[in-house]
């Protein structure tokens, strides 16, 4: 059988390239030893089955463990309307959940099903049936945000606090480790509650241990995966620096990795890689819709405050400090939106980053933002006869039509303008230019400028371009230093700077100053 690149569901060895994940199991698989109960909870299509299928698999080998491995997902939303159905069902898929070779077990559960109607009786059959198994019987439940009734499970996990601790006393019987997978954990659950419910909610898992593990995949261990397709193809490709190429974009985010290759092998017919089918790589999967973007969109939609913070994290100049405890960050953690770096909020890769920001700029022209400067922009007009961007054309043409729709008197009556709206529409100018062939990513800069670096990657060649308030000559000199650093940085010779001026008399100029092409408006 020809192995592929799998993007949904359980990744099997001998079916699929894989990751090796070892390093993340180890650490795993020491926590069940010491019998702890906690939840792994991380955004959708981040590898939890497949973990879960590997914590599973080592538990079998191991004579003293029983491993029931379940999940919510598909169980329909009836069995959570009551603990009456909830309960006997539960003891059910225990039996039903146990392995062919330890079948003979199964009936140590099905025999109590009968006097199951409660949680409190649930939790008598459970003890019981333990008490007949001479085994660590380890629980792992996938999908446990599944269910429609947040409330009824959370009191199923009070249930199994409550033997947790009675256990620890010596009073009880109950599983040996217990170990949950979702998108949310038990605290953010009370984001899905109504607020009836949510003034019930009372922490039934806080004895959970901190699960910590990084369930990215860094360079080294995409290329593991890379070496399981060399083997199998004989394929010729640096993995090193493919692997590198691929965190880059993506920053190891489990889906967007093997989604990347399985573009390059099946989408671009690549069987011998090279780091541009990398970023050709990029491109289609921003045009395309699949279920993990679709998920994003959703949760920004449906959260309003969640969608003005991707909005301002993505648009704006201003570094948003990282504090989980605020919700709706911690929300956008929980969804696999953020992530945190030098201690500010971004997005958590490149790819998401470049997809939210197509999503935003449009939203922003719906709504008539950007006063019709994007009209008539037609792309081809900014491409040179070779097929590359000519961006100074494009930065000229910006100057232009902010001239046209923006008279400079308007311009200097807003600070917010000048701090905030001139970044947006440069962000929905450029897009129609480069959508489809090229994309940017935002960099903000901490200094007394406020800079925002927009990086835009265009077929092959890549444009660092500086949009900065003029803050006078020192500073401007400054800048243009740092502008050099981060050019030498990114490994481009030549810059773009786009300065707003608040001086009344600057006329809208441009000029090449030190290598850098700067237009003044």
């Amino acid at each position: 059988m020809k192995k592929e690149f799998n993007i949904t569901g359980t990744c099997i060895k001998e079916e699929h390239y894989m990751v090796n994940i070892s390093g993340k199991i180890k650490p795993i698989m020491e926590l069940i030893e010491k019998g702890k109960y906690f939840i792994i909870n991380k955004p959708r299509q981040y590898g939890k089955t497949t973990t879960f299928h590997e914590i599973w698999k080592c538990l079998e080998k191991a004579n003293d463990y029983l491993p029931i491995k379940l999940s919510f997902e598909g169980i329909g939303d009836e069995i959570f309307e009551d603990p009456k159905i909830f309960c006997p069902k539960f003891m059910g898929f225990l039996a039903e959940s146990i392995t062919v070779k330890k079948r003979g077990l199964s009936g140590i559960f099905t025999k109590y099903l009968n006097e199951i109607n409660s949680f409190d009786s649930l939790g008598k059959a459970i003890t019981n049936a333990l008490k007949e198994i001479n085994k660590k019987v380890v629980l792992l439940i996938d999908e446990v945000d599944k269910s429609s009734n947040n409330q009824l499970f959370l009191s199923f996990l009070g249930m199994l606090r409550d033997k947790y601790l009675k256990q620890k006393e010596g009073a009880d019987i109950s599983f040996y480790s217990v170990v949950l997978a979702g998108v949310y954990d038990v605290k953010t659950l009370k984001l899905k509650l109504s607020t009836e419910e949510e003034a019930k909610y009372n922490s039934p898992w806080n004895i959970a241990a901190e699960f910590k593990i990084d369930m990215t995949f860094n360079p080294d261990e995409i290329e593991t995966m890379l070496q399981d397709y060399i083997n199998c193809t004989s394929a010729k490709l640096d993995k090193k620096i493919i692997s590198e190429r691929i965190y880059f974009y993506t920053s190891g985010y489990p889906f967007l990795v093997s989604k990347l290759c399985k573009v390059i092998e099946e989408d671009l017919g690549k069987r011998d890689w090279l780091v541009n089918d990398v970023d050709e790589a990029v491109k289609r999967l921003l045009k395309e819709s699949n279920t993990n973007f679709d998920s994003i969109i959703q949760n920004i939609e449906k959260y309003n405050d969640l969608y003005k913070l991707v909005e301002k994290v993505i648009l704006g100049n201003e570094l948003i400090p990282f504090t989980i405890s605020r919700p709706m960050i911690n929300l956008g953690v929980v969804l696999g939106i953020f992530n945190q770096k030098n201690g500010f909020v971004t997005i958590h890769n490149k790819i998401y980053e470049e997809y939210l920001t197509q999503h935003i700029v449009v939203g922003l022209q719906e709504r008539g933002f950007d006063n019709g400067i994007s009209r008539n922009i037609i792309s081809t007009s900014y491409i040179k006869p070779n097929g590359k961007l000519d961006l100074e054309k494009a930065l000229l043409k910006f100057q232009e039509v902010i001239k046209e729709k923006y008279n400079k008197t308007d311009l200097l009556k807003s600070d917010e303008f000048l701090e905030n709206d001139l970044r947006l529409l440069f962000f929905v100018f450029i897009k129609p230019i480069i959508n489809g062939i090229g994309f940017s990513f935002k960099e903000v800069q901490t200094s007394e400028e406020k800079r925002m670096d927009v990086v835009i990657i265009f077929r092959d060649e890549k444009f660092v371009v500086e949009l900065k308030i003029w803050r006078g000559q020192e500073y401007h000199k400054q800048g243009i230093g740092q502008l050099k650093e981060y050019m030498q940085k990114e490994g481009v010779k030549k810059g773009y700077m786009i300065i707003m001026d608040k001086n009344k008399n600057k006329q809208f100029t441009f000029g090449e100053e030190n290598g850098i092409f700067m237009v003044y408006l």
